[in-house]
């Protein structure tokens, strides 16, 4: 048995100094107290692990302790112990929150075997505690590292949208942390505690997709010999997520439909209709607005289905976001390994944020994992990049270069938009500080913005 803080409450000064005794000899660090206002002086200062306490004492008596605890919130396993306990006493103690209740004289080996279940059954809360704390970490918001201001207004409609059951439309190139955004949706939802079911559709062929989606019955089709529930009834009270939503067929696109609007459905085979209260959450990397107007996707169910529309920016149109995801991953990494890294060098890290990162933040991890299972030394630099990444991206020091036959107007057009996008994210794309630390008025900045291509991002003004 660990060492465990014990307090031990009994009015019998005798008994008291025996079990402190006999209980100090098998592990526990004990601590007496002779009445009900001591020991909760001590569970407030100390917070005991267990807590063995006297039914029978003089004033307040141990219920009295057990409903203050409760009042209190102190969720210390406590043991009852009485000389005259009634037959019902013990499903009395439990009800009113005790862990058990023991009757004297008490077995040395029974109050053993009692205080070590409740010491493991308080490992066990504790553990799932954590768990549950890491299991929201990692799916909520907190998890989903921004600076940038339209990640940062992404977060703000997720906070406002996430407990009504309206239909969400995710979208963005693949790697952006769709199903990380739609996960933080359920998060913060009072569906929460409900199942979470992610489905992705594009990986299923149309006949069986159904089948997971609505379940089916025995018999429906070969090899179909037992009854099956679907997807949309697991996720029943929770969230479903369909994921690669675009590439359905219009088939199944009329049956999304009538269950996102009725949210009813029969299983293949089946005739009796399934009502569920399942949230729906859907994303897609295709312009569906392209697939209604090429007839590939159907237009009652676009409509249906984009009623909070969140769209995720590409990597490469959040650099200022590249070097706080960078450290994450090394964390990250390192947390699996057994290695002393430092970090990426300036250089890498440089060359990094000119890099367009077509496969977004999912390649920027493998990369950043790479490097941390390749290195050998504590500072990580370019040569621990992939080849393709040193070919493919732009270091901001060869941005002044000047090619023949350009003007020198020309020649400073890279640059100059390189130094007005440092600033604008530098000033979280705020126009009126970008331009006061520039030195130019707005209109100027305005002018040059639309000269160099740049007047198309989301700004906070």
């Amino acid at each position: 048995m660990p060492n465990r803080n014990l307090l031990i409450i009994d009015d019998d000064q005798w008994l008291l100094d025996s079990m402190q005794d006999w209980l100090s000899g098998q592990g526990f660090s004990v601590v007496c107290a002779t009445s009900v206002s001591d020991g909760q002086r001590l569970l407030q200062k100390q917070r005991p692990d267990l807590c063995l306490v006297d039914v029978n004492l003089d004033g307040p008596d141990g219920f009295e302790l057990l409903s203050w605890c409760k009042q209190k919130s102190i969720d210390t396993p406590i043991v009852m112990m009485s000389g005259y306990a009634a037959p019902d006493s013990a499903v009395e103690a439990v009800a009113a929150g005790a862990f058990d209740l023991l009757t004297k004289p008490i077995i040395d080996q029974e109050l053993l075997t009692t205080l070590c279940r409740a010491a493991d059954q308080k490992q066990i809360v504790e553990e799932n505690q954590r768990l549950k704390h890491e299991l929201d970490r990692r799916s909520g918001l907190e998890n989903i590292l921004s600076h940038d201001p339209r990640m940062v207004e992404i977060f703000d409609v997720i906070n406002s949208v996430a407990d009504t059951k309206a239909t969400i439309l995710i979208t963005g190139e693949n790697g952006t942390g769709k199903s990380m955004i739609a996960r933080a949706i359920h998060r913060r939802s009072s569906r929460k505690t409900r199942p979470f079911v992610e489905v992705a559709c594009g990986a299923l062929p149309d006949n069986l997709l159904e089948s997971e989606l609505f379940g089916h019955t025995s018999n429906a089709f070969t090899g179909a010999n037992t009854a099956k529930i679907g997807k949309f009834q697991h996720a029943d009270t929770g969230s479903i997520f369909l994921d690669e939503i675009g590439t359905s067929s219009v088939a199944m696109q009329i049956k999304l439909l009538r269950v996102l609007q009725e949210f009813q459905f029969e299983a293949v085979g089946g005739n009796e209709t399934i009502a569920v209260d399942t949230r729906c959450i859907l994303a897609t990397n295709e312009n569906l607005e392209q697939a209604v107007a090429e007839g590939k996707f159907r237009q009652d169910l676009y409509y249906r289905i984009n009623v909070i529309h969140i769209e995720l920016p590409a990597l490469r149109e959040r650099t200022s976001d590249i070097p706080l995801l960078i450290e994450h991953f090394l964390q990250k990494s390192l947390r699996e390994v057994t290695k002393e890294v430092d970090g990426f060098t300036d250089e890498a890290v440089e060359t990094m944020m000119g890099y367009a990162w077509p496969g977004n933040i999912r390649e920027l991890e493998n990369v950043v994992q790479r490097a941390v299972l390749l290195t050998k030394t504590r500072d990580i630099g370019i040569d621990l990049l992939p080849s393709a990444l040193l070919s493919a991206s732009t270091p901001r020091h060869n941005l002044c270069s000047i090619t023949k036959g350009q003007t020198l107007r020309e020649a400073l057009e890279g640059p100059e938009r390189q130094i007005i996008l440092d600033v604008l994210r530098a000033n979280s794309f705020s126009r009126n500080l970008t331009a006061e630390q520039l030195g130019i008025n707005r209109t100027t900045l305005y002018k040059k913005m639309k000269r160099l291509g740049i007047e198309g991002l989301q700004f906070q003004d």
